[in-house]
């Protein structure tokens, strides 16, 4: 389920790839066990080959136990065909990555508790050739992130076999400790690759080439014992020896130093730094997929501690960390472009992500993208487009400053100033000087499950505006706009809202520029999970509203009433389970930002895409009529061309039913008749059954769970941004076992869990058991 520690003080662990096939792998693996357990004689030495395939007497790991007997050899999938190993297991049970990789941490487990000592892991062949199922070894291993000892090939063309070798392995974030290779007269690749790894920082080891086998094989054995015997004594050797374990030392005292560094050096993000010690800052030695590995100096069982990473680094994470798709995609366009000029300007990147983004959106009512370079600048530039856009068709004759947005309550759109003042005054900008919060917020009634029904709750104080509460059979039928628009509820609401921007308009006189919303779901302010059915008359509603002047000859794709801005920030690109959560509210808006899921979790980019009335308000004869926003690095290449293959895997994802599993949990058991076939479907990664219990916790007020998010609201009479209620079971998520951890974050008294868009079932149902004996 889980990539367990593959760091110990007292185990230093080594990887041997090879830049191809018959380079000597074995030989020098030979040489170097010999040579550590010279230079300690009493720890333990072992060599582990994962996968090997021929006949067993040509067996790598035999050929070790030959010729360094005090070694402890050990091979765990044979295959006798000699081979690729993908074409070999054919005539086997199917073996995956995951239990090959499973195979070799229990072993790693065990070398580790017998005693101070070294382990060489030997793999097959090249960087990349195929692993029992098919894949890239390369990406088998990644997760170990062993250093790693790179033999060269010493044959005619083996430099630029090593130098791609060496990439392949660097791009995917494995440390290359040493090269090892065979010294050739005639070629002399070896001296050519000291100094192009030397430059790199990374020491080589240059060795003469083994003699020629001998005449019989009780010969060419004494030939090989004795070459094995110089080999291991020679200075150099030592000195690699010295270097290697040096370099393991040194890793260990990193790490151990890192906090203690950073609680000097580093001003964090939304910290109080009053809370702070080297103590409690985390220490991240890699990531792979949905966890990280954690530095854990008292663990028992290791010093890296795989850690799920419950926030999604901060809702951006969708196809797993070190993802090498995404890591290809992003040396790519740096190779081709790094960064180039975008105004005035085109590149395929830029190009390719508007076209898909637009396509896939699936509006009619959006035609252009403007690039920025995060959520909260991306909200800026909406901001600026919808209210420029109302100003030039309202022309009113009010001080601009005067001038608001209406928005909801809880809502949050991010940290530079005019996004700030998009939002309710709050903690997170009450100490921000220029902060003004221009506009007025909706209260609105919220979706949760509480004791195993899905209710929708009007706020305190106010079911006679929204009515009482009310239960669902489902959460698809919450979702069924279209037969709940005629109900009690859709009435109050409209009324509600009507009689509200008459209040505000007509008798206070304010003056409003857009309509900005999280849809479905509001982050920031503690994963409020609004009623659709609000949000979608909300909207509906200000554009046919006869406060706000029509457009004349307007198309059905031109804005009406107030622009709408959708800040799909962190609630876009499936997070919900859909492309986009303006389906779920199926409701368009005139302008919506994407960014945090964007790019697959990779690098800050985002997207503000907009209509083409609103793209014309800033048509004029002057300069000072355009839109003049950018950045340095709009539209960066190495961005737009991940977010390019980032979209198109989530989108090959649902077109083969990754989630179906997970669809047809959230269909069983609801009264789906009842549900129209307007309706949306609703559903989420976390099992269903697992958030019902969640729901009856003593300590749980309430619990949402849509996509691939969870939350768990805690009782608290103290409830919002600055309750402490969910900080327990935060530490005793993140003290975890010696299994793994679970590292969350938490808003106030909701703690919540998000998987990513590649999360593995069985890792969510260990969480999800992990979280329920939290709750006890």
């Amino acid at each position: 389920m889980v990539s367990k520690t593959s760091l110990w003080r007292t185990l230093r662990t080594y990887q041997i790839y090879g830049a191809n096939t018959n380079v000597g792998k074995t030989i020098m693996s030979t040489i170097i066990c010999r040579a550590f357990k010279r230079q300690f004689p009493s720890q333990n030495v072992w060599y582990l080959k994962p996968v090997s395939t021929g006949p067993l007497d040509e067996a790598d790991d035999r050929h070790i136990a030959r010729f360094s007997p005090e070694t402890k050899t050990k091979c765990l999938f044979q295959f006798g065909e000699a081979v690729s190993p993908h074409i070999a297991a054919r005539s086997s049970k199917y073996l995956s990555d995951s239990e090959v990789r499973d195979e070799v941490l229990a072993h790693l487990m065990a070398c580790s508790e017998a005693g101070e000592g070294t382990l060489l892991l030997e793999t097959a062949g090249g960087v990349h050739s195929p692993t029992p199922c098919g894949s890239s070894q390369a990406d088998l291993y990644r997760p170990l992130r062993l250093p790693i000892c790179l033999v060269a090939d010493h044959h005619l063309g083996g430099i630029s076999a090593s130098i791609s070798a060496f990439e392949s392995l660097h791009i995917r974030g494995y440390d290359l400790d040493t090269v090892l290779q065979f010294e050739d007269g005639k070629y002399q690749n070896h001296t050519y690759l000291q100094e192009y790894f030397e430059q790199k920082g990374i020491s080589s080891l240059s060795l003469p080439p083994p003699p020629p086998r001998g005449p019989t094989e009780e010969e060419d054995q004494e030939i090989m014992s004795e070459y094995y015997e110089k080999m291991s004594k020679l200075d150099k050797v030592e000195e690699a020896i010295f270097s290697l374990s040096e370099k393991h030392t040194k890793r260990l005292e990193n790490l151990g130093s890192m906090s203690t560094r950073a609680n000097d050096t580093i001003w964090y993000p939304f910290t109080q730094h009053r809370e702070i010690s080297p103590q409690s800052i985390v220490t991240i030695d890699s990531a792979s997929g949905d966890f990280f590995q954690t530095y854990s100096p008292t663990s028992k069982t290791g010093t890296l501690i795989p850690t799920f990473d419950g926030s999604a680094s901060w809702w951006t994470q969708g196809l797993g960390h070190g993802n090498p798709e995404l890591s290809l995609a992003a040396a790519y366009a740096a190779g081709r472009y790094g960064h180039v000029m975008f105004a005035g300007a085109i590149h395929e990147p830029a190009l390719q992500l508007a076209e898909s983004l637009l396509h896939y959106l699936n509006n009619p009512r959006l035609q252009k993208v403007f690039y920025s370079d995060n959520g909260s600048t991306g909200m800026e530039v909406a901001v600026k487009m919808a209210l420029t856009a109302s100003f030039v068709r309202c022309k009113w004759d009010v001080p601009k400053d005067e001038v608001g947005v209406i928005g909801l309550k809880g809502s949050y759109h991010g940290d530079t100033i005019g996004a700030m003042d998009a939002s309710e005054p709050s903690t997170f900008n009450e100490r921000v000087h220029w902060y003004r919060g221009r506009g007025y917020w909706f209260d609105f009634p919220q979706v949760k499950m509480v004791r195993g029904k899905w209710i929708v709750e009007p706020p305190e104080g106010m079911k006679a505006e929204f009515g009482e509460v009310t239960e669902f059979a489902s959460l698809a039928e919450i979702f069924d706009i279209q037969a709940r628009l005629g109900s009690s509820a859709g009435r109050k609401y409209r009324k509600y809202i009507e009689e509200t921007l008459d209040g505000l308009i007509n008798k206070e006189g304010k003056t409003f520029g857009a309509l900005v919303m999280e849809p479905v779901i509001l982050g920031a302010g503690g994963m409020l999970f609004a009623d659709p059915l609000f949000q979608h008359l909300l909207a509906s509603t200000i554009r046919t509203s006869p406060l706000f002047p029509a457009p004349l000859h307007a198309s059905p794709e031109t804005w009406t009433g107030l622009p709408v801005i959708h800040d799909e920030v962190f609630t876009g690109l499936y997070r919900l389970g859909t492309f986009t959560p303006s389906t779920l509210l199926q409701s368009h808006p005139d302008i919506s930002v994407h960014a945090k899921l964007l790019t697959g979790g990779l690098v800050p980019l985002c997207c503000t895409v907009a209509s083409q009335s609103i793209f014309d308000a800033f048509l004029g004869n002057e300069k000072r009529d355009a839109l003049l926003h950018g950045h340095s690095y709009t539209a960066h290449p190495v961005g737009c061309h991940v977010a390019v293959k980032s979209i198109a895997k989530m989108v090959e994802m649902e077109n083969e039913g990754v989630w179906d599993r997970a669809k047809e949990d959230w269909k069983s058991g609801s009264r789906l008749a009842s549900v129209s076939d307007q309706a949306v479907q609703a559903w989420s990664v976390w099992s269903k059954g697992f958030v019902g219990k969640v729901s009856f916790s003593r300590d749980v007020e309430s619990v949402i769970a849509l996509g691939s998010v969870l939350a768990i609201k805690l009782q608290d009479e103290n409830s919002g941004y600055s309750s402490t209620a969910a900080t327990g079971l935060q530490k005793k998520l993140l003290e975890g076992s010696n299994e793994f951890k679970i590292h969350v974050r938490v808003l106030g008294n909701v703690l919540y869990v998000m998987a990513s868009q590649t999360s593995r079932t069985e890792a969510l149902r260990s969480i999800e058991k992990t979280l329920l004996d939290a709750l006890c």
